[in-house]
């Protein structure tokens, strides 16, 4: 007879398979349980405080424990807890998001179709623009490109946008027709001497070498973060959207934003596309537009789309996708009060205000000896650690100082995140500079304990 395991953490261990995680390491060393929030701090099961230094996944943007979304879910549940979409039915909450959310985004998008993650919209996007081209009698035209470090999501269509060995490694993906082109990250990949705007330049061209090579009749879109989260916090460099948007316009291929991340504040606009003037054909949004306080994304498309999209559900009885929670009613009541909030309390303005206290507080390790490039916009940031500062060498194997790093910190009382061997961060966008101040406090000391175990056990040169 086998014996049942008590604690929170013996169940946890027994009985859940964690996503990104090593469930070997796991067993071992076992899970942080967090029992509650409040603000831009969390609470593990022992009372702990932690600054929630990543917002969740990227995602919390009004903080733990706003009572007006918990109104508005609790609200909605009592009117109308769940409906579908299918069949052309609808509701209330829905209706006035789609208004909303066209009225506030970049560009000429005119229709909006609803899922539950960022990786379910960005799976959506490419059975739309498959959807798209058969509509127009152009069956070639399927290609979709992305980019190295980029990242989408994890079901088999979006992890295949996703540009990350990991999400690929023993999966079997990415899937046919799905290519990357080169990651615009100019700390490690540009020439000698060479500038931003060159370095745009020659990443364009690279993307338009890939289209003629694969035959624009064949490349049907090209997918983008305005800045790319996952992947290391990648800020583009000067004129890159500007270069890539006019060769995908040159070869008729369509501009898909990923603002999954960026969407709603998180630069300093309200997208990032508002950023670097992208004018996306697709736009996708998540995380941010309830404060993960309900699972809700959103796929927003040109009117051009739509028409085709429109006409040949015409032409063959229906179109045949959705999901059983598409615009769930609870969902896009809590997106509702989350943006009436973000406007009421001009968030957006708080970023601007707040963000260089981050960007500048981290930036002041940059002579720290670990620390390669610190980089950042709006609440977003990251801390690149490297074996050699002047080469730009990394770590090998890479994420092991990194992984340290957040470790350390975690138990100083700030989460982050390690892409590889970069830390990640994006608070809650309500975050005080007080609070800011305490963060970088709590990762210089994290930095300089990583610092004086990587020289004692030899990662690091003295």
């Amino acid at each position: 007879m086998s014996t049942r395991p008590n604690s929170p953490a013996a169940k946890d261990i027994a009985y859940n398979l964690h996503p990104y995680t090593n469930a070997r390491r796991h067993e071992e060393s076992g899970p942080l349980i967090v029992d509650h929030g409040k603000g831009v701090h969390v609470y593990d099961d022992q009372g702990k405080e932690y600054i929630e230094g990543m917002g969740g996944l990227w995602c919390v943007a009004l903080g733990f424990g706003e009572e007006r979304l918990v109104k508005a879910a609790t609200e909605q549940m009592q009117r109308l807890p769940y409906y579908h979409s299918f069949a052309q039915k609808s509701h209330e909450p829905s209706i006035e998001l789609s208004e909303r959310l066209l009225d506030m985004a970049p560009g000429e998008l005119g229709k909006v179709f609803y899922a539950n993650s960022g990786s379910e919209a960005n799976d959506t996007v490419v059975k739309l623009v498959w959807y798209y081209n058969n509509a127009l009698g152009r069956p070639n035209k399927k290609k979709i490109i992305s980019r190295i470090k980029g990242y989408h999501g994890v079901t088999v269509a979006s992890a295949s946008l996703t540009g990350l060995p990991a999400n690929h490694r023993d999966f079997d993906l990415p899937i046919d027709g799905i290519m990357h082109t080169a990651c615009p990250h100019h700390y490690h990949n540009a020439f000698p001497g060479e500038s931003e705007e060159e370095f745009a330049s020659r990443m364009a061209g690279q993307l338009e070498e890939m289209i003629l090579r694969e035959g624009p009749d064949t490349v049907a879109a090209f997918i983008g973060e305005p800045v790319m989260g996952a992947g290391g916090v990648i800020v583009p460099p000067k004129t890159y959207w500007d270069k890539i948007q006019r060769v995908c316009r040159k070869y008729d291929v369509l501009v898909i934003a990923d603002e999954v991340i960026c969407g709603f504040g998180r630069t300093g606009e309200m997208f990032g596309s508002d950023v670097f003037d992208i004018k996306p054909d697709l736009l996708v949004v998540s995380k941010q537009i309830t404060s993960a306080y309900m699972p809700l994304s959103a796929v927003l498309m040109t009117d051009q789309i739509y028409q085709a999209v429109a006409d040949n559900t015409a032409k063959i009885s229906t179109f045949g996708h959705g999901y059983t929670a598409s615009a769930h009613p609870v969902a896009t009541a809590v997106a509702l009060e989350n943006l009436k909030i973000l406007e009421e309390r001009k968030i957006v303005d708080h970023v601007k205000k707040v963000a260089p206290r981050l960007q500048d507080g981290l930036r002041r390790f940059a002579d720290h000896p670990l620390v390669g490039e610190v980089r950042g916009i709006g609440l977003m940031a990251a801390v690149e650690l490297v074996a050699d500062k002047e080469q730009r060498s990394l770590f090998d194997p890479v994420g092991r100082v990194g992984f340290h790093l957040y470790d350390v910190a975690q138990k100083n009382g700030l989460i982050l995140r390690n892409v590889g061997d970069s830390l990640a961060f994006c608070p809650p966008l309500i975050i005080s500079e007080d609070e800011i101040d305490t963060l970088l406090d709590r990762f210089g000391q994290a930095l300089d304990e990583t610092y004086s175990w990587s020289t004692r056990t030899g990662v690091a040169a003295e």
